[in-house]
């Protein structure tokens, strides 16, 4: 009896590329098995493993929906994998092995006001929460939407911004650290922090998802509580910290906890259980 290879991907048509800033693109992918994609599915805040054959693998949050067609991810070039996945275009085949991981408990969020705060490139972890939340509108309070970057040209999915805040009862806060504006920039000058703390947001019932740099997460972690949302309605995703993707390797070991297994999604409150070291 044949034993499947947990390690060998799922082969997949590169059917879009979007360049989103100077080294992050956003691509959509889809099963060349028509009988693959008919049985997959994925929850809202799962990863995946995405390879360039001869070459290797990288980890990312699936960052669509899970009402599409097609799988996508986004990624910044950064390395060896992905300078080679920078190069790839519609028409080429690359691997993709998942889902894994837990997800965003979206189905206990219902009937709370969502607060999205995110950072660079962290803003793809978060944008497929939106996106759910955005196509279930009925189900959720008040959407806040704080986002900043760097730069104006460091922000992604920038096109989407604008497209969110036509939504009824969502607020979208663009912001770029000071120094970081252009002539034409529309939005808020300010580290996402202050921005965030000063927004006038009721935490009263509300869970918040924030991604971001760490030192953008220090900072932000206080204004939340000072808004009322309590440790076990803040979550995170730790996806940067993973390899294997099945818990074999190590690489994402804490303490008791593998982030591949037990997260990338994890509160606040757990973070805060978790080795000082991690």
């Amino acid at each position: 009896m044949e034993t499947e290879n947990i390690y060998k991907p799922d082969l997949m048509e590169v059917i879009e590329v979007n360049q989103q800033t100077v080294d992050v693109k956003a691509v959509k992918i889809r099963f060349r098995d028509p009988d693959r994609a008919k049985s997959f599915s994925f929850n809202v805040g799962q990863f995946g493993l995405y390879s360039v054959f001869g070459v290797g693998e990288s980890t990312f949050n699936i960052c669509c929906s899970n009402s599409k067609d097609y799988i996508e991810f986004c990624f910044r070039k950064t390395g060896r994998v992905t300078e080679a996945m920078w190069n790839i275009e519609p028409g080429d085949t690359i691997g993709f092995r998942g889902p894994y991981g837990n997800s965003y408990p979206l189905s206990d969020w219902e009937g709370k006001d969502l607060i999205f705060v995110g950072g660079g490139i962290a803003m793809p972890p978060i944008r497929c929460a939106i996106q759910y939340a955005l196509e279930n509108r009925n189900k959720y309070g008040k959407i806040t939407i704080v986002y900043g970057a760097r730069t104006v040209g460091d922000l992604v999915f920038k096109n989407e911004l604008n497209e969110w805040s036509t939504f009824r009862d969502v607020r979208v806060v663009k912001t770029v650290d000071p120094g970081g504006e252009t002539p034409e920039w529309d939005g808020l000058v300010g580290f996402v922090p202050t921005v965030l703390d000063q927004a006038g947001i009721d935490g009263s019932n509300a869970v918040a998802l924030v991604v971001g740099p760490p030192i953008m997460i220090k900072f932000s972690l206080p204004v939340l509580s000072k808004i009322g949302i309590p440790d076990t309605a803040i979550f995170t995703s730790l996806e940067n910290r993973m390899k294997c993707g099945l818990g074999k390797c190590g690489r994402c070991n804490c303490g008791s906890v593998y982030v591949c297994k037990e997260g990338p999604v994890f509160t606040l409150d757990q973070i805060n259980q978790l080795p000082d070291d991690f």
